[in-house]
């Protein structure tokens, strides 16, 4: 079992990083070489990163909070956190297009964040 959720981590990670770095490279793709490569490295790599955390993150703060608040925060929260993240990191290493870069991977983000939310709540007793 143990192997089983170590191989499905490292796929949800390599496919973030696959996806969204590409993505990054794709949106950054009007500026020379290697500003869309790094671009696509840094976000692969934070995506890569949060992916790991999201999902626990998810059910961390939905068990802490009762009522609708458990709909709403969780996303809330990983809108936020994810936005500040993405934004200040790749302000650091000097990616061209910071707004196209990230737009895709935060929405995406919340969407996973939004729809699994709403099924840890639809759950409770």
């Amino acid at each position: 079992m143990g192997q089983s959720l170590a191989r499905r981590s490292f796929s949800h990670v390599a496919v973030a990083f696959l996806a969204m770095g590409s993505w990054a490279a794709f949106a950054n793709r009007a500026h020379p070489m290697p500003e869309p490569v790094l671009a696509g490295l840094v976000q692969g790599a934070l995506s890569g990163t949060i992916t790991l955390g999201l999902k626990r993150m998810i059910e961390a703060v939905s068990a802490r909070i009762l009522g609708v608040g458990a709909l709403i925060w969780p996303p809330v929260i990983a809108l936020s956190a994810s936005a500040l993240i993405l934004t200040s990191l790749h302000r650091l290493a000097g990616t061209p297009e910071i707004a196209a870069t990230i737009a895709l991977p935060l929405s995406v983000t919340t969407l996973y964040s939004t729809i699994y939310s709403y099924a840890l709540w639809r759950s409770r007793p």
